[in-house]
């Protein structure tokens, strides 16, 4: 089964929204290598709709002036790219197309086709779906330490937790934390009492 990952930048207090405006200081060469090893190696890109347009009304350009950024340019515009939207859409993007059904049930089908990662970037909505459906095997996170203090956060309230287990943690010279999380099937449970049995007897 195909594994999916996803990755964003976020504040210190939880903040994605507009990164463009707070990120670019943090950017390094760490994360550069962190971000094409997470996006750029998969042969599939998953997208809502907004990050899709962000994407194709930049990288194809990119690609065409051969700059630094060239070679990730390609990467994203050879793979299929894979767009979550119930409108109609016309692409200029080459390899782009819609997401078709259901979102849970064409990723759960998508995972089972075969090829290498599904990578996704942005996207929040989507990547908020699919961790609690349990269909997110990676969730990267680069967080940035700053507190923007305005704009959407990557967890909405709801109403019930959803605990998330570590898998792979990193501190980049700028500051920046790479985390990587799965959702936890296993949780700790238990409360107060069972917390203060755990701690060390005198």
């Amino acid at each position: 089964m195909r594994k999916i990952t996803a990755g964003l930048f976020v504040s210190l207090d939880g903040v994605v929204q507009d990164p463009q405006d707070w990120h670019f200081p943090y950017f390094n060469e760490e994360m550069g290598r962190a971000v094409t090893a997470q996006l750029g190696s998969a042969d599939t890109v998953l997208l809502g709709r907004k990050t899709y347009d962000g994407f194709a009304g930049a990288w194809p350009e990119r690609e065409n002036a051969g700059g630094e950024d060239a070679g990730m340019a390609k990467a994203l515009g050879d793979a299929r790219k894979i767009v979550v939207s119930h409108q109609k859409l016309e692409f200029t993007w080459r390899n782009s197309e819609v997401l078709q059904g259901d979102l849970l049930e064409g990723v759960a089908a998508l995972k089972e086709e075969p090829g290498t990662d599904i990578a996704m970037s942005g996207s929040v909505s989507v990547v908020r779906q699919l961790l609690e459906a349990g269909l997110l095997d990676e969730l990267h996170l680069l967080v940035h330490p700053i507190a923007v203090r305005k704009g959407a956060r990557l967890f909405e309230e709801a109403g019930s937790p959803l605990p998330l287990r570590l898998l792979e943690s990193t501190a980049f010279k700028t500051g920046v934390i790479h985390l990587v999380y799965t959702k936890d099937e296993d949780a700790p449970t238990g409360g107060y009492e069972q917390a203060k049995a755990n701690l060390p007897q005198e």
